[in-house]
């Protein structure tokens, strides 16, 4: 039997793939649709059907797929410049504004998506909400440093913080060796832009799951009983 959530993101990837161009540099995006759109585009490569792609992954998992598959890479000091990133993402609003990096690869994540000339996020409908924070907790990278001195200004704008802990019940520690504060909204972020502001103003804070003023291309993979 198909699993529909599966089916919505793999129609989504294969959209979002479609943008691809031979030649180009690619951001390669991390999480389940992403893992979807990599194998599409190394399909693609080994078929032919586009040559010369350049990937920069946005994390660990990713990279390693990425060789696993063949699918040649580069660097940001090599290749400044993205021409296109497809990734996907844990939250997206009407506005097209995101929450991402709940897979630890946040800050990668975000500095390749600012070097890139355009930004071609897929998902699947239940990534969809009216208000950020409503479905998915903002991830917050932090140093390790201080980390609990972080939680009461979190409280303090909305937020229920945890520090994330891995299965070793130590903490998890993101692609860059920092901690990750998992921050649950019981209605929502009700202004995006100043939480985000807020937490970039305070020593420690290494970057927000926060994706504003992007204005990314969202393809939605629709669930099909």
């Amino acid at each position: 039997m198909s699993d529909p959530a599966r089916e919505a993101k793999r129609q989504a990837a294969l959209e979002a793939v479609s943008h691809i161009e031979s030649g180009m540099v690619v951001g390669l995006g991390t999480g389940s649709t992403a893992a979807l759109m990599l194998e599409e585009l190394a399909r693609q490569l080994g078929a032919g059907e586009l040559r010369d792609i350049v990937g920069i992954p946005t994390s660990n998992a990713t990279h390693q797929h990425a060789v696993l598959l063949g699918v040649p890479l580069g660097t940001l000091e090599d290749h400044p410049v993205v021409d296109l990133t497809v990734d996907g993402a844990d939250e997206v609003d009407p506005d097209g504004e995101l929450i991402k990096g709940m897979g630890g690869a946040l800050l990668r994540e975000k500095i390749v998506a600012t070097a890139s000339r355009r930004l071609v996020i897929a998902v699947d409908e239940s990534k969809l909400v009216p208000r950020l924070g409503t479905r998915s907790p903002l991830p917050v990278e932090v140093v390790a440093f201080g980390a609990g001195t972080q939680l009461g200004a979190l409280r303090a704008l909305g937020a229920d913080p945890v520090i994330r802990k891995g299965p070793d019940g130590l903490p998890f520690r993101t692609d860059e060796g920092h901690l990750l504060i998992e921050c649950r909204f019981a209605d929502g972020i009700s202004s995006p832009a100043t939480v985000a502001r807020v937490l970039r103003a305070r020593p420690g804070v290494v970057e927000t799951g926060l994706f504003l003023g992007m204005h990314p291309t969202v393809i939605v993979g629709r669930h099909r009983s």
